[in-house]
């Protein structure tokens, strides 16, 4: 009941978006030929009525016999629609907000008995800011669709860490680092298997998962279990949980059967050969030389988020190690507990943030709207001797794509 009249609040508020942008839609057509006025209007309306007949029917869709990857993109594309209209309703709203201003001035300052109206500056400046909302809201849209294309764009990203304290032996380990698979939202098993044969191809060392292999429910996996069972390296394929694997964020019949589904995804992998690590350590052994692997079940220093992990319970027995590695799956424990108590952990490698799947990252840019939530959200960072690496994700979740922000197999060279 709860879900429906929050359905019907967002179609409320897309039909007062819909009402606002049209408004401003007539004043930019006036100029055209009433044949093509016609037709874009037309086209305007048939693609927001499309959009609230999507939003009134996701809920059945989701028990129909429809292809799960054509729900996600309708659903995407619904979400991608409302996210463009806010970004032109705000150019449109500044432009009503200054020609208020005016107006008001206007009547101030002139003869009352005298009509006040926009000069031909006013609305020039009213036609421009009005496109430039409808280019701003359709570069937004444009670019989010375009991001449906790039979400198996696995790109490997390498980087060289310089440890004094590194024993000897371990001297230029190779340790490939991914985060976040969220199989329960692949619709392509070649596409995710290319990702698989470029982790191989690298020829790891070590192989170190950070969390998020489900978005909920271990049968997520049943399709690619033994796609990522190939993972294989030397020294082993580690693992450790993430928020999105405890199942927190489904409507389970039961306590019993939540658990009954955490269980079978430790089970899972195990099955995948993969070591699960639940606030605990091992030791790796080189050549006589040792150093030591933590991994904790997820912890957030956010409030919306869990803490299940318990760093001292897998830091004891590891402190006379010379060397550590944590595995924790939200960058956001490095500064709440990492660094502030566990000071001789040398290299915390996280995930979580998906870099939101949405951002820019060039020569001198880099930014995403996740960066006002975390202030560790992606690549490599530095405190004194120690480092954090948060992988921007292997899958995706919720949008189907990527813009800017593409996904990640890190490759982490440590050397003395």
């Amino acid at each position: 009941m709860r879900r429906t009249g929050f359905l019907w609040v967002i179609i409320f508020i897309l039909l007062v978006l819909d009402t606002y942008i049209f408004q401003a839609l007539k004043h930019v057509t006036q100029p055209m030929a009433n044949k093509t006025r016609t037709i874009v209007h037309t086209l305007y309306w048939v693609v927001s009525v499309f959009t609230i007949i999507t939003l009134i029917a996701l809920p059945y869709l989701q028990n129909a016999n429809i292809p799960k990857a054509l729900r996600t993109y309708l659903f995407a594309t619904v979400v991608g629609l409302f996210f463009a209209k806010l970004i032109a309703v705000i150019f449109l709203v500044v432009d009503d907000v200054r020609r208020g201003m005016m107006w008001t001035v206007g009547k101030l300052y002139s003869n009352p008995s005298v009509p006040v109206s926009e000069s031909s500056d006013g609305i020039t400046r009213s036609t421009f800011l009005s496109w430039m909302g409808f280019a701003a809201g359709g570069t937004l849209f444009g670019s989010l669709l375009y991001g449906f294309t790039n979400k198996y764009n696995y790109q490997v990203k390498k980087k060289q860490l310089s440890f004094p304290n590194l024993p000897a032996n371990f001297h230029g380990l190779k340790v490939v680092h991914i985060s976040d698979i969220h199989s329960g939202s692949f619709t392509d098993k070649l596409a995710v298997e290319k990702g698989i044969r470029k982790i191989l191809d690298l020829e790891p060392d070590l192989i170190l998962f950070t969390g998020d292999l489900v978005n909920d429910r271990a049968v997520e996996m049943d399709e690619y279990k033994e796609l990522f069972s190939k993972l294989k390296a030397p020294m082993g394929v580690y693992s450790t949980l993430g928020n999105h694997d405890y199942g927190d964020y489904y409507q389970w019949g039961s306590k019993e059967e939540k658990m009954a589904n955490l269980e079978a995804l430790k089970k899972v992998h195990e099955e995948m050969g993969w070591r699960l690590l639940m606030n605990e350590h091992v030791v790796l052994d080189r050549d006589g030389h040792q150093i030591a692997l933590l991994g904790i079940e997820n912890w957030s220093a956010k409030g919306n988020f869990p803490k299940y992990g318990k760093l001292k319970e897998a830091y004891e027995g590891a402190q006379h190690h010379p060397f550590k590695i944590l595995m924790s799956h939200d960058p956001s424990h490095w500064d709440a507990e990492v660094r502030l108590g566990y000071t001789d952990i040398d290299l915390t490698l996280s995930g979580h943030t998906h870099g939101m799947q949405f951002g820019v990252e060039l020569p001198g840019i880099r930014w995403s709207p996740v960066q006002y939530m975390y202030k560790q959200w992606a690549g490599l960072y530095e405190n004194g001797r120690q480092r954090l690496y948060v992988n921007r994700g292997f899958g995706f979740i919720g949008y189907p794509g990527r813009v800017g922000i593409l996904p990640e197999i890190t490759v982490l060279e440590l050397v003395g």
